[in-house]
């Protein structure tokens, strides 16, 4: 149900890591991007096409948009990050990655999107006399 706040449930997990804070809170974290803009971020788990680890677990952040934050606008995906023969332990390993460690994937995804530019957050550029 759209909306719906849920009591965090500290029993499921640590809520420092991707995977706990998803089992905590009954939803995926969010972060804010270096360019300003919202993320969310799920494990997904794919196969890799090697036999000696078919599954691979990746990162994948969709970007929300700026006006209407229900709307994605756009994502971004890391490489896998772990592989494994079941699909379960592909998403265990990624799950237990810290959620800094999340947080500087995607800053170092936004970082190559831009090619390296440094980033202004939005409220800087409002800041700027310049801008209209």
């Amino acid at each position: 149900m759209p909306g719906q706040h849920l009591p965090a449930d500290h029993s499921r997990g640590d809520t420092n890591t991707l995977g706990g804070y998803a089992a905590v809170h009954a939803r995926p974290p969010a972060f804010e991007g270096t360019d300003g803009l919202s993320y969310s971020v799920e494990i997904v788990v794919a196969p890799t096409g090697r036999a000696d680890a078919p599954f691979g677990a990746y990162l994948l952040f969709v970007q929300w948009a700026r006006i209407g934050a229900s709307t994605p606008s756009g994502h971004l995906e890391t490489d896998f990050l772990a592989e494994s023969d079941s699909e379960e332990e592909a998403r265990a390993l990624v799950g237990a990655y810290a959620l800094s460690q999340v947080r500087g994937a995607l800053h170092a995804l936004i970082d190559a999107r831009h090619g390296g530019t440094p980033i202004r957050k939005w409220y800087e550029a409002m800041q700027d006399e310049d801008t209209a």
